[in-house]
């Protein structure tokens, strides 16, 4: 092959390739939490106002919870419900103050009221080293 043929062949193939990772610039890696309009998967969901509040487990390609992170009123059930994907998942307190069991299948539940203010960080144990993480920050009246 000629040398001029040799970078012309290169040269495409490198057009080729920036073009195709152009086409991933907005996706979002599995267990991320995020979402490609740009939801970050740390940003905190503001869920005040409601008696309960649902919290998938699975979410995002299996490995994410979503809503990741959920502002509440103090007295609030969150209420975490499995999607079936991504293997066997639970929701643990970081301080041990809670924990799940390890489910895989579709449509569990677990739910816990939160009374105390502050930031309640949970983890799925088998994923957290991909990220699986989340919290619940609780609010009262007085906290305003």
């Amino acid at each position: 092959m000629r040398d001029s043929s040799r970078r012309a062949l290169l040269a495409a193939a490198g057009t080729a390739g920036a073009t195709a990772l152009a086409g991933c610039a907005g996706a979002v890696l599995p267990g991320s939490g995020g979402d490609a309009a740009g939801e970050s998967a740390d940003e905190r969901v503001d869920r005040t106002g409601e008696a309960t509040v649902e919290v998938a487990v699975g979410a995002d390609g299996g490995f994410a919870y979503a809503p990741a992170h959920v502002r509440v009123d103090a007295g609030t059930t969150v209420r975490w419900e499995w999607t079936g994907e991504g293997g066997g998942h639970n929701v643990y307190a970081v301080d041990g103050s809670f924990e799940s069991e390890l489910v895989a299948e579709e449509g569990y539940t677990y739910e816990r009221e939160f009374e105390a203010s502050g930031t309640h960080e949970y983890v799925c144990t088998p994923h957290q080293t991909r990220g699986m993480r989340g919290s619940v920050e609780v609010v009262s009246a007085s906290d305003d």
